[in-house]
């Protein structure tokens, strides 16, 4: 961009590995220059940090000029030290605006002096991110419940310290983000999301602090009612797979404007989103691996081929599908073209759909596919997944716990409660090729039963870089850390694709703006 454009500066809290920043930074104007510029984002996660200081030390380069070395460094021809020592200028860049620390009391100096300092008294800007969000979720809520402390748990309270930075700093807009269960958490009888939306329409009254008129309108990005004093919450739910987002992610989007600026932003626009087929299908297919005991090609055959001689037939007998789901057992059982390896570094070509959110996956100077390497799994686990992705190919649908042939249930108490629909009833889940998929989470890094891949012939839960993809996180998106806390940093991420139309929105607020910087 000429050194005569101003980008529209971004602080980004809470910001994990990067995935809001990454679709505001890769927004450009009708000129095709970047219209954001991240000056701040900041994350206290050791590994997420380790991702967002990377890409932020890439994102100094011009889209499309990222340096011949890093496409080195993803190739494993030089190292993360190697590449930052032959761009000093852009890792002291990096250094700068990719920040670890911990948003709290003990750091509201420290970060108020480091906003203010990279703001420089700029007027037009943007407040993103959002708080943790374990405490809020359905899942992390459920196992919680009978914990005494739950009600304590600093994460309820976290999205203070956004208030704070909101106080502090004033900005004239702002989105904050967080998990669907935000609408019935509660915290003494009191709903969550009564309690944010009254803070954060009036920051100081929150915090205790005198009023002096600074307050925000709050605005929905999917609905054009306006809250008022009796509002419904559901307003701030944005579905990204309506928005062309390849994954069923309903998540809350709260928009403010401060009270002194007369702009309404806009919405997003409804579009189709690309399946979970054209999203993944092109990648190389990879066999799942054995996590107990030696784990080769011949092993991993014998192990899935039980799967035939278990009385699946028998147990599926007088079902509607039976014989179709054996019969795509044994052909994948038998299947000549399972692949031997766990992992690949094949790049695939260019995608065929003209989707956004695919074409914007592909980097045609990529010559190495990273993260797409399958995890161990318990034998029993992977006939498990081998029959429900083959169940899958004949009804469309993903099975319940209740579908599943006796010989194949899990030893687990709760089993009984699942088949009679009563708890975690869908507790392996095949994302299925012709739809997108279900919501990537955190979970995924625990296992991988919710996210099976629906080929049957690899019966395993999803890679990395799958689970990147159907997130919209391009494949030169390099994540730091060990595989387990890659998959975590992908689940808590926001999808780039839907964060670039919400850049959109904020860019139209901001340039309505009466002022300059």
């Amino acid at each position: 961009m000429p050194k005569n454009i101003s980008k529209y500066p971004i602080v980004d809290v809470f910001a994990g590995p990067g995935g809001l920043g990454e679709g505001f930074a890769s927004f450009l104007d009708e000129q095709g220059n970047p219209k954001f510029e991240s000056i701040a984002s900041v994350e206290v996660d050791e590994f997420s940090h380790r991702t967002l200081h990377l890409r932020h030390f890439i994102r100094t380069f011009p889209e499309g000029e990222f340096p011949d070395e890093y496409y080195k460094f993803l190739k494993d021809e030089i190292s993360l030290e190697e590449l930052f020592a032959l761009f000093p200028d852009s890792k002291e860049e990096a250094d700068k605006t990719a920040l670890k620390i911990s948003l709290g009391p003990e750091n509201h100096a420290r970060v108020r002096k480091l906003i203010n300092h990279k703001l420089v008294k700029k007027k037009k800007w943007v407040l993103v991110g959002g708080p943790p969000c374990q405490a809020y979720s359905l899942v992390g809520r459920s196992r919680m419940m009978s914990d005494p402390e739950f009600e304590k748990d600093i994460r309820h309270f976290l999205y203070r310290e956004y208030l704070k930075i909101i106080i502090d700093h004033r900005p004239p807009v702002f989105v904050m983000e967080n998990v669907k269960g935000l609408l019935s958490a509660r915290v003494k009888d009191k709903l969550v999301i009564d309690m944010i939306v009254s803070d954060l329409s009036n920051p100081k009254a929150a915090l205790g602090n005198q009023l002096n008129g600074l307050g925000y309108k709050l605005y929905s990005l999917s609905e054009d009612e306006v809250p008022g004093k009796e509002f419904d919450p559901r307003l701030f739910l944005v579905k990204a797979e309506e928005y062309g987002v390849p994954q069923c992610r309903h998540r809350m989007f709260i928009v403010g404007i401060r009270n002194d600026i007369d702009v309404r932003p806009g919405r997003l626009s409804r579009h189709t989103a690309p399946t979970v087929k054209q999203i993944i299908g092109s990648l190389p297919p990879i066999r799942s691996g054995l996590s107990r005991g030696k784990d080769d090609p011949i092993k991993w055959r014998k192990e899935i081929a039980k799967l035939a001689r278990m009385g699946i037939k028998k147990g599926m007998n007088g079902t509607e599908y039976g014989g179709e789901i054996f019969s795509n057992i044994v052909a994948s059982i038998s299947c000549e073209k399972i692949p031997e390896e766990r992992f690949s570094t094949k790049y695939p070509g260019k995608p065929r759909s003209r989707h956004e959110a695919v074409s914007g996956l592909y980097d045609p100077r990529l010559s190495v596919l990273t993260g797409h390497e399958s995890r161990g799994h318990m034998p029993s686990d992977l006939r498990r997944y081998m029959f429900a992705a083959a169940f899958s190919q004949a009804t469309n649908t993903s099975p319940k716990l209740s579908d599943f042939p006796e010989v194949l249930l899990p030893a687990h108490q709760n089993v009984e409660l699942g088949r009679a629909g009563k708890m975690f009833s869908d507790r392996f889940r095949v994302q299925l090729p012709d739809r997108p998929s279900t919501t990537i989470t955190s979970h995924i890094s625990k296992d991988g039963h919710y996210f099976i891949h629906y080929d049957p012939v690899q019966c395993r839960s999803l890679s990395v870089r799958e689970a990147a993809r159907l997130q919209t996180f391009p494949d030169n998106y390099s994540f730091q850390g060990p595989r387990t806390s890659q998959y975590h940093q992908v689940g808590n991420a926001i999808p780039p694709y839907l964060a670039r139309q919400i850049a959109e929105i904020i860019g139209e607020v901001l340039d309505a703006i009466k002022g300059g910087n």
